[in-house]
Order: C-alpha cells, then sequence, then structure tokens
C-alpha cells in the first residue's frame, strides 16, 4: 500500500515540478542563446518532453489512486472528482501537445523565424495568439495539479488516522 501512495505523491509531484520549473527554462533559453529562434526551438522541445511526462504521470496517478482507492474503500472509483480533475490535467496537455504545437510548428514552417517577422504580420499575429493560449492551458494545467496535490495530500493523510 505504501508503495501505492508513493506511487500517488511521486507521479503529481514530478508533473508540478515539470511545469513549475518549465518557464525558468524558457526564460534561461531566451535570455542566454544566440536567437530567439533557437530559443523557441529549445522550448518548443522541453515542453513536448513535459507533455509526455506529465502524460505518464497522470496515468500512473489514476491507476495508484485507483488501486489506493479499493484497498482503502473497497471499491474502484474511476470518477472522483480529484480523478476527475486529472483527466482534465491530461485533456489540456493533451490538446497542447496534439493541437497548439503543431499548428505553432506549421507556422514556423511557412515564415521561418516567427521573431524575424513584424508584429503586424497575420502569421506572427496567430502565432503569437497561439503562444499565448499555450500559456494559459500550462497555467491552468499548474493551478489544477497544486489542487490536486492538496486533495491528495489531505486523502492519503486522513487514511492514516
Amino acid at each position: 500500500m505504501n508503495l501505492v501512495r508513493f506511487g500517488i505523491l511521486l507521479s503529481i509531484a514530478a508533473w508540478l515540478g515539470g511545469l513549475i520549473f518549465f518557464p525558468f527554462v524558457a526564460q534561461i533559453s531566451f535570455s542566454v542563446l544566440p536567437s530567439p529562434h533557437l530559443a523557441g526551438l529549445v522550448v518548443r522541445n522541453s515542453l513536448i518532453a513535459l507533455h509526455w511526462m506529465g502524460m505518464g504521470a497522470g496515468v500512473v496517478f489514476l491507476a495508484c489512486s485507483v488501486v489506493e482507492n479499493r484497498f482503502t474503500h473497497g471499491y474502484f472509483s474511476l470518477f472522483r472528482p480529484i480523478h476527475l480533475l486529472v483527466f482534465i490535467m491530461l485533456a489540456l496537455t493533451a490538446v497542447s501537445q496534439f493541437r497548439v504545437i503543431p499548428h505553432m510548428d506549421a507556422l514556423r514552417a511557412t515564415a521561418g523565424d516567427i521573431a524575424q517577422l513584424s508584429t503586424t504580420d497575420p502569421v506572427r499575429l496567430q502565432f503569437d495568439s497561439l503562444h499565448v493560449w499555450s500559456t494559459r492551458i500550462e497555467g491552468t494545467v499548474l493551478v489544477l495539479g497544486l489542487i490536486v496535490l492538496y486533495l491528495t495530500t489531505r486523502r492519503l493523510a486522513g487514511s492514516h488516522r
């Protein structure tokens, strides 16, 4: 049982740790690398890695949490509120991974270095809009993850009483 609880906490902690660390990677990339284009590529690849890590962590969290629920309460419960929050986190991560990033990649392939475009260029405006959505999605996943962590620690602390 302790191993299952460890899996729950490790998975959400790893996902949140990546989400918290990612903005630092982005900021350092743009301040250290010689061009915004190179920094954008590093950030893009880091975000893709973060998404895969998050999706894996979400699956591990759900699996361990459902098993823990079975041992603690005697039944499987996939649709607990905490699980629904993780499903939303997974869905948002998937939207960013499979919709937003590919669309940004297509714009980058069309225009080349986005930073070289005028701020009024339609491609630049579309890219910037997608960037705003990407940032909102990651921020939402982070907030939901913090709520999940809080609810998880309360739940696991309550099961030890």
